[in-house]
C-alpha cells in the first residue's frame, strides 16, 4: 500500500488533483479516507490506465466513465471465462463433454 504522495511520485504526469477528482468520481477506490488514502497494486494499475486513456489515447473526461465501465465489463468476463476454463480442466471427460455441450447450446 502506498500514499497519494508516493503514487504521484511513482506515476509520471500524475497530479494529486487528478487522483482526488478520480476518487470523487469513483474511478479509483483506494482504502482509507480523505487525507489518508492507501493505494494497492490494483489502484495503481487503475490510475495508470486512466492516465493512459487520457494522455495517450486522448479520451476526454466526459467519455472516460463509459470507457472505464466497458473495460470493467470486459475484465469481469475474462475472469468468468478463466473460471469456466479452470472448471473444464478439473472435470472428468464425461463432465467436460456435458459442459461443452451446455456451452454450445447456450451460444445458439
Amino acid at each position: 500500500m502506498i500514499t497519494i504522495e508516493t503514487l504521484c511520485i511513482e506515476v509520471r504526469g500524475l497530479t494529486r488533483t487528478d487522483v482526488e477528482r478520480w476518487i470523487e468520481r469513483s474511478w479509483v477506490r483506494p482504502q482509507g479516507g480523505s487525507g489518508r488514502y492507501e493505494f494497492g497494486d490494483i489502484d495503481v494499475a487503475r490510475v495508470r490506465l486512466i492516465l493512459e486513456l487520457r494522455e495517450e489515447l486522448r479520451v476526454d473526461e466526459e467519455a472516460l466513465p463509459v470507457v472505464l465501465s466497458l473495460l470493467d465489463q470486459l475484465y469481469e468476463e475474462r475472469r468468468r471465462l478463466r473460471r469456466v476454463r479452470d472448471l473444464l480442466h478439473q472435470a472428468g471427460p464425461d463432465q467436460r463433454a456435458a459442459l461443452l455441450r451446455l456451452i454450445g447450446d447456450a451460444r445458439e
